[in-house]
């Protein structure tokens, strides 16, 4: 698929249908996460398939909004794995794992699943419960799976600001 077209596809999908999502399709994202360009390539992200019935659980309780997937990424960073910049100390961890999340979402999409990124999660709670999540900061859930029939994208998706609201030419 031509990447404007993936763009112009993709939305956030708000129901899920029944329909399991095979492990070879979730390996597929992860290798993009892998693949997916960081400041300095450092990587500072973790992913965290939550896949067990326990994890699922979990997502369960720090979140309403599962959508009805049965399966779930979640998206980490360290700050202090990131690259910083050396004239203002700015880290990029977390530019690396919007990148990295945005990457994720596409191939996604270019997969025929459906997902949305979910950010209203009680990450505080989802660490105390889940260890391993410790020390990340966690910015993104993603449930997926493949779109209910029916599901369309809200009234929200088409709204966009014009060209000249988001351009300054210099």
């Amino acid at each position: 698929m031509d990447f404007k077209d993936l763009v112009e596809k993709r939305y956030s999908c708000r129901k899920m249908s029944s329909r399991k999502v095979d492990d070879k399709l979730i390996d597929r994202i992860i290798e993009v996460a892998r693949k997916a360009p960081t400041a300095v390539n450092k990587q500072p992200f973790r992913v965290f398939w939550m896949k067990s019935d326990y994890a699922k659980e979990i997502v369960g309780r720090v979140t309403r909004f599962t959508f009805g997937a049965e399966t779930f990424l979640l998206l980490g960073y360290k700050e202090e794995d990131g690259w910083v910049r050396s004239f203002d100390q700015r880290n990029f961890a977390d530019v690396d794992a919007s990148i990295v999340a945005t990457h994720m979402m596409m191939e996604i999409a270019d997969l025929g699943l459906a997902t949305t990124w979910v950010g209203y999660f009680d990450a505080p709670l989802l660490q105390s419960i889940c260890p391993e999540t410790k020390g990340y900061e966690l910015v993104a859930l993603f449930p997926i799976g493949y779109a209910a029939e029916g599901d369309e994208p809200s009234a929200r998706h088409y709204i966009r600001k014009e060209k000249e609201e988001i351009l300054e030419t210099l």
